[in-house]
């Protein structure tokens, strides 16, 4: 496929770095030379210096005959501009990135009258991500499938949990709870793991099931369920804004610290809901005295790396039992895992992989598309959910028959209100939703999971 990537900036690149592995024409547009310079040299596209916005600059780009356009500059209405000059251009699809809270209301109108084929944000995604893991505190990730009836939670396993030690047959997993441990980290080999597989301190563990069975399996191996009720917030950042108004909507009592002033009177008035605390969250007299150690909580949404890294730091030393911190630089992240800070979020990572999915889904016209993608061990494992369309190949043949690519694995289906983890005599069915777990990249259709002789 032909896309072009407008904006190249940490968002911008981490979309290219994704469409580059797939192996599609990418043209990069960006107005600073220096930085198209970055992408020029680490990737293999084509960059195009310019106003992404300008008709010119998008005609040289190719837009006339790009399948995908997809503006990510830090500007909303430039994005905007860019997607709708680009769709009446004769670009197939368009996507663009819009922030600001004003225009969450007006997202399908502006799908109607722009064209736009997707808008993403990824302060709101990385918002419902965070709501997500507090909900499910015992895990560092949760990815929903099959539109939230399953999840897949990565959890990192703790020496006192019953499942140390012990092979995952003698466990006898399935009778304890119907979920399916699919995806795992062991001694620094990525493996999907069969019933020799023997779990260690320290090892992350993937698992899909439904909340309720993940839940009653957790609590199998010793983890008591932790209930979330207060939450504090350190930045007064569009990603707070959107993360107070999703957990205000299950329940949650948010506190927000932020320096500014002026920024604190905006959250005041969008968040009557939430206490807004004026300060500098890294003073240790306001944190004593604001008590902001002492919620179930604790997120960390400010603009510097340094500062949510730092924060989530003291926040596991003083004994909060969730902590979370906000990252944009890879750089950062194996001395994230080094501390032992357990969830990180990285928005641009999200957005990279809902511009994967959508892009995965155009590049397969006929057949089963990918619904969902989630990539998980540092990116060298992928889960994704297909529908089964009629007339597959992996149709009404027991899984057991069926000649799967190597590192392949079926993990769950959803049929109807049914949710199945499946066994060796499970068929597949026109229709289900299924959720595979791989290490081969590129699965663009459910008949991809075939050992190409079996197709």
């Amino acid at each position: 496929m032909k896309i072009i990537i407008v904006g190249n900036g940490k968002v911008g690149y981490a979309i290219a770095c994704e469409m580059a592995k797939e192996n599609h024409d990418i043209v990069m547009v960006d107005s600073a030379a220096a930085a198209l310079h970055r992408a020029d040299t680490t990737l293999d596209i084509m960059c195009v210096e310019g106003n992404g916005a300008s008709i010119s600059v998008l005609i040289e780009a190719g837009a006339r005959q790009a399948d995908l356009v997809v503006a990510v500059t830090d500007k909303d209405e430039t994005n905007l501009v860019c997607c709708l000059i680009a769709k009446k251009l004769g670009a197939r699809h368009t996507i663009a990135r819009v922030r600001n809270p004003e225009y969450r209301r007006d997202a399908n109108t502006l799908k109607q009258e722009i064209g736009l084929d997707m808008v993403i944000n990824p302060d709101l995604s990385a918002a419902r991500e965070i709501a997500r893991i507090l909900s499910f505190p015992t895990a560092f990730s949760v990815e929903p499938f099959a539109r939230g009836r399953i999840d897949m939670i990565g959890f990192q396993v703790a020496d006192t949990d019953a499942l140390v030690g012990r092979s995952l047959s003698s466990m006898g997993v399935p009778r304890i709870a119907n979920v399916l441990i699919c995806a795992a980290e062991h001694s620094g080999e990525l493996l999907i793991p069969d019933g020799s597989f023997v779990p260690a301190a320290g090892d992350k563990l993937y698992i899909v099931g439904t909340k309720p069975e993940l839940l009653k399996l957790l609590q199998s191996i010793g983890r008591t369920r932790q209930r979330i009720k207060t939450v504090s917030v350190l930045g007064g950042s569009r990603t707070a804004v959107y993360l107070a108004w999703e957990l205000a909507r299950i329940g949650m009592k948010v506190r927000i610290v932020e320096i500014s002033r002026e920024k604190c009177v905006h959250l005041a008035a969008q968040l009557p809901q939430a206490m807004i605390i004026e300060g500098d969250g890294t003073d240790s007299n306001l944190i004593d005295g604001e008590n902001i150690f002492q919620t179930d909580a604790f997120v960390s949404l400010t603009d510097r790396d340094e500062e949510n890294l730092l924060m989530a730091i003291n926040a596991q030393r003083k004994g909060v039992g969730k902590v979370i911190a906000k990252m944009t630089r890879p750089n950062y992240m194996d001395m994230v895992q080094d501390m032992g800070i357990d969830t990180i979020i990285s928005p641009k990572d999200i957005t990279a992989g809902q511009i994967n999915r959508y892009v995965r889904a155009l590049a397969n016209s006929e057949g089963s598309g990918v619904e969902s993608l989630y990539r998980m061990l540092d990116g060298t494992v992928e889960a994704l959910e297909f529908t089964a369309a009629a007339g597959g190949a992996v149709l009404d043949t027991p899984l057991k028959d069926l000649r799967l690519r190597r590192g392949v694995l079926i993990a769950a289906i959803a049929r109807g209100n049914e949710i199945i983890i499946p066994g060796g005599m499970t068929c597949l069915r026109a229709g289900d939703h299924v959720v595979v777990v791989s290490r081969a990249a590129g699965l663009n259709t459910l008949d991809d999971i075939l050992a190409q002789s079996a197709v």
